[in-house]
C-alpha cells in the first residue's frame, strides 16, 4: 500500500486529487494539506511514501517544504513529486535541486498521475531524462548555486573516472538503457554507479543529479550530448 500526502492550497484541486487517489487501488490517503506549514507537520505525523506538493503557495513555497521535510525526515525519506501549471518553471527547477524527484503538469489525466506516484514510489525516474535535462539547463546558468543555498556545490572528486561519465551521461538525457550502449556495460552496472555516486554526493534522486552536473560544470547547457 502506497501512502500518499497531497499538498495543494486550491482546495478544488486538492479535493480533486484525493478523490482520485482514494478510488486508485493500493494507494492510501492519509492526509491533505492547504500550504507548505501544514505539509511538514502532516509529513512528520504521517510518514507517507509520495507527496504530492504544489509548488506555488502562499506563506512556505514547495521548494521550501521540500528542503525542509527533506531535511527533517528519517529513512528512508518520502519521495516527493512536484505539481505544476507548466514545466519551464524556476521554482520546479528548485524543488529538483532540493531533492524533488520529479514533476507532473497539473493538467495531466488521472492515468499519468497514478503512474507518476507508482514510479516514484518505485524509486524509478517519473519522465524521460530529456524533459529534466530541458528544465535544467534552462536555469542552470541563470543563477549560481549560491543564490539557491549558499553553498558550493558538491566536489566531483569523490568519484571515480567512470561515475563521473555516467553522471555526465544522465546530465545528457541519456537513459540507463542507452548509458550502458554508449559505455558497452550492462545496465545493473550503469544503476550501480549512479547509485555510488548518489550516496557519495549525498543526493536523493536522479533529477537533483542532473542538476548537480550542470551546477558543478561536468557538462554546460547546449554542450554536445
Amino acid at each position: 500500500m502506497t501512502r500518499v500526502l497531497v499538498v495543494d492550497d486550491q482546495f478544488l484541486i486538492r479535493a480533486g486529487l484525493v478523490g482520485l487517489l482514494r478510488a486508485a487501488p493500493g494507494i492510501e490517503v492519509v492526509g491533505e494539506a492547504a500550504d507548505g506549514e501544514e505539509a511538514l507537520a502532516l509529513a512528520a505525523q504521517t510518514r507517507p511514501d509520495v507527496i504530492l506538493m504544489d509548488i506555488r503557495m502562499p506563506g512556505m513555497s514547495g521548494v521550501a517544504a521540500t528542503e525542509r521535510i527533506l531535511a527533517d525526515a528519517p529513512d528512508p525519506p518520502p519521495r516527493i513529486l512536484i505539481l505544476t501549471t507548466f514545466d519551464l518553471d524556476e521554482y520546479v527547477y528548485g524543488a529538483l535541486r532540493a531533492g524533488a524527484c520529479g514533476f507532473l503538469l497539473k493538467d495531466s489525466g488521472p492515468e499519468r498521475l497514478l503512474a507518476a506516484v507508482a514510479a516514484v514510489d518505485g524509486g524509478d525516474a517519473l519522465f524521460a531524462p530529456s524533459v529534466t535535462r530541458r528544465l535544467v539547463e534552462a536555469f542552470a546558468q541563470r543563477a549560481g548555486t549560491a543564490a539557491h543555498t549558499g553553498e558550493p556545490p558538491p566536489d566531483l572528486g569523490a568519484l571515480t573516472a567512470r561515475e563521473r561519465e555516467v553522471l555526465r551521461l544522465t546530465a545528457r538525457g541519456l537513459s540507463n538503457v542507452e548509458i550502458a550502449g554508449e559505455l558497452v556495460i550492462s545496465e545493473a552496472t550503469v544503476k550501480t554507479h549512479l547509485n555510488r555516486t548518489m550516496t557519495k554526493l549525498d543526493l536523493g534522486s536522479r533529477a537533483q543529479a542532473v542538476v548537480v552536473a550542470y551546477e558543478t560544470g561536468l557538462v554546460t547547457p547546449g554542450g554536445a550530448s
